[in-house]
């Protein structure tokens, strides 16, 4: 089947995950053009020679301090859409000369679906933020989450509209209340499983997109944890932290021997460490909500902590609670992406060829 495969640019979860996917398409034999941005397209384009990649411009998220700004994104948005459309259905142009897709696959990315709906062609949704629009949640939402919800859904419900079919990975259980929706385990690119797990000294601490200047103080007043920090792109060290430039032998082999995690909401770290059995402490970027609901997940499901800023009182409540934590990780079961694939073959079948 002649598939196209849109990845947005923002962040590098879409990118990895959608290797995993479009690895796989390849390997069963589909046919398969790739539009991206930004480094997404630079990982993809490594990833898969040959010109089956290509480069649009994408939208990009406005930061304020540590919270996502929406007017500064809008602003962004605007400024860049015009431009941005031009560019892009250019590059649709450009494929049509010889490849013309039967189906659209999108992870949360808006310009495939646009060139879906100009071709009425069927799209399929793979991600995990349309759990917040086509489930029920099971969390206690504070008064000050409520508005970042509403926002969140109503910008879930505009994405992919109307697919054919929504994959939604995630690493918690919740009842669905919309149809053409299955469920599937993250997706985990194939260097995390290979990974054999062991129980080591140190705590692993990501953070990105963070203003936090005081992390270093804060971690020290801990002087009995090893604490190895990734966000911050140097190679330090103070004490009892150490701080790593990004690499991502380094990082995998820190995450594989860690006895603990400490990182923000986001999803595909947080999923990884549930796969490698690594109590998590969550600590979401303010505003936005599918952070805040990876996190709370976490504490539900007795996987970790979901605290709003990391303070040495509450590193050390969560760290108290590691044997618990561990035991309630045991419990979680994944069989590498085996669920997705056979779930995505199965949409794929019924769809008849254009």
């Amino acid at each position: 089947m002649k598939i196209l495969y849109g990845v947005p640019g923002e962040g590098l979860g879409h990118a990895t995950r959608s290797k995993v996917v479009i690895g796989y398409l390849l390997d069963q034999g589909h046919e398969v053009r790739v539009v991206s941005s930004s480094r997404a397209y630079q990982l993809l384009a490594a990833a898969f020679p040959g010109g089956g990649v290509h480069e649009i411009k994408g939208f990009h998220l406005a930061y304020k301090n540590i919270t996502v700004s929406k007017s500064r994104t809008a602003a962004l948005t605007l400024r860049s859409a015009p431009e941005s459309l031009r560019v892009n259905f250019g590059k649709y142009r450009e494929l049509l000369r010889d490849f013309e897709p039967e189906v659209v696959i999108s992870d949360f990315e808006s310009f495939s679906y646009y060139y879906a709906q100009w071709k009425g062609l069927p799209v399929i949704s793979i991600d995990n933020m349309q759990i917040i629009n086509r489930a029920v949640l099971d969390v206690a939402v504070p008064a000050a989450e409520r508005g970042n919800l509403a926002l969140a859904r109503r910008l879930v419900q505009a994405k992919l509209p109307r697919s054919q079919h929504y994959l939604i990975s995630t690493f918690f259980r919740l009842p669905l209340r919309k149809e053409r929706t299955t469920l599937v385990p993250p997706i985990l690119r194939f260097e995390v499983l290979a990974l054999a797990p062991t129980r080591g000294r140190h705590v692993l601490v990501y953070q990105s997109a963070t203003t936090q200047q005081n992390l270093v103080a804060q971690l020290q007043q801990l002087p009995n944890q090893e604490f190895r920090v990734y966000g911050f792109n140097r190679e330090e060290t103070h004490g009892n932290v150490q701080l790593r430039a990004f690499s991502e032998a380094g990082f995998l082999a820190d995450l594989a021997s860690a006895r603990a995690v400490v990182t923000n909401g986001g999803f595909s770290l947080i999923s990884e460490a549930v796969y490698l059995r690594k109590p998590i402490c969550a600590v979401p970027i303010p505003a936005q909500f599918e952070q805040f609901l990876n996190a709370a997940q976490v504490e539900k499901l007795g996987y970790g902590r979901h605290f709003a800023t990391i303070s040495p009182d509450n590193l050390r409540a969560f760290l108290y609670d590691l044997s618990g934590f561990e035991a309630a990780l045991q419990t979680y079961e994944q069989h590498g992406n085996q669920a997705l694939f056979t779930a995505l073959e199965e949409v794929l079948a019924g769809i008849s060829p254009t």
